[in-house]
């Protein structure tokens, strides 16, 4: 495999924690980065005030199941309790209950503080875990959950209808981007095909998304590049199941890390470029990230006249029709089907007239083999 597997490819990065680690991961195979940072997660900044009360009242009775849910928030918590004096009662309380354990960044913040979890799904999604909780008899047992960032009251509602005494420990909360523009930005690529990834490291970060898709009015068009054009790359499963609702399909690798990710990226891009190679009018077309060869010579193509390209290859040889293809133009281009003749008699140039057929009152296909 090529040194810069993923040259040619252009890929969306949304996350603000280690950012500049995965942007160099990816830079190194050759890709060109887009970063628009979707959350603004400091775990330093929590409501100290706050804290301090839910952790009183933690320690006030005793707690019979403890449910650690990231790593970065127990290390948070503890640090805060440290600075307070109260770490190692905070330690000894939580020390009596039955632990559980989210995933492994949890496990290891808490085996650091010389506690041990009981069990741990090895899914590490937080629905295995209350589903764990829910087979069991909970009536009047004390339950504290330490939040992920996002408020677990529904969680803990459900949890209260089977009996159980649950408390919530919010150390810090998900907020959005302090500058949302990078990301408004980063959903017009998506929509308009000009991204081949997008990576996800926190499920937050895929609402943060969605939600500013909404907002720009741009939620159809997203959804349907991820589901045809665009890579929706994940860390690992539960990041990945913040797509379910969307209906978007996403790739995730075996072990959720970071370098898995951009692993699996090295792959799975140019294997699903490989996948466009085809005859066209005697030629072979075949596009690489954002590379187009026509018989192995690279073809240089405006906006306009790629994006029909890149239309007229969804589903290869189909008639697509002149509005389908306008709506497929970038933003800013003359709305009419002139320009959709405009853009076509551009590609045509550059790939050959025989390439691009027009169909009479329907459309245009691409002349491939039947």
């Amino acid at each position: 495999m090529s040194d810069q597997p993923l040259a040619g490819f252009r890929i969306g990065v949304t996350a603000a924690r280690r950012a500049e680690e995965q942007i160099a991961l990816l830079e190194r195979r050759g890709a060109t980065v887009v970063h628009a940072p979707a959350l603004s997660v400091d775990p330093n900044r929590i409501d100290e005030e706050a804290l301090q009360a839910a952790t009183k009242e933690v320690l006030s009775r005793p707690v019979d199941i403890f449910v650690a849910t990231t790593g970065i928030g127990m290390k948070s918590w503890f640090g805060a309790a440290e600075r307070w004096g109260r770490l190692d009662e905070l330690t000894a309380h939580l020390g009596q209950a039955e632990i559980l354990a989210r995933g492994p960044k949890s496990v290891g913040a808490l085996r650091r503080f010389g506690l041990r979890e009981l069990w741990s799904p090895e899914s590490e999604a937080f629905e295995d875990v209350l589903g764990h909780l829910r087979g069991r008899d909970l009536s009047g047992r004390r339950i504290v959950v330490q939040e992920h960032g996002q408020s677990l009251s529904m969680a803990a509602h459900a949890l209260r209808r089977l009996g159980a005494d649950v408390t919530t420990v919010a150390v810090y909360r998900v907020e959005g981007a302090a500058d949302p523009e990078p990301m408004f930005a980063m959903i017009e690529d998506i929509a308009e095909r000009r991204l081949d990834a997008v990576t996800f490291t926190a499920a937050p970060a895929i609402a943060a998304l969605m939600e500013a898709a909404v907002t720009a009015g741009h939620r159809d068009e997203v959804v349907s590049a991820f589901q045809a054009d665009v890579t929706a790359s994940c860390v690992g499963p539960v990041t990945a199941a913040a797509f379910e609702m969307w209906g978007v399909p996403s790739i995730y690798p075996e072990r959720s890390r970071l370098a898995a990710m951009v692993k699996q990226l090295e792959t799975e891009l140019p294997s699903r470029a490989s996948g466009t190679s085809l005859e066209v009018a005697g030629h072979t077309l075949l596009l690489h990230g954002d590379d187009v060869l026509l018989d192995g010579a690279e073809v240089k193509l405006s906006p306009a006249p790629y994006a029909v390209l890149r239309a007229l290859l969804v589903n290869p040889g189909t008639v697509v029709s002149r509005r389908d293809l306008l709506g497929a133009l970038p933003s800013g281009t003359a709305g009419s089907e002139h320009a959709v003749e405009m853009a076509v008699a551009r590609l045509r140039a550059a790939l050959g007239t025989r390439c691009v057929q027009t169909v009479v009152k329907r459309g245009y296909r691409l002349a491939v083999a039947t």
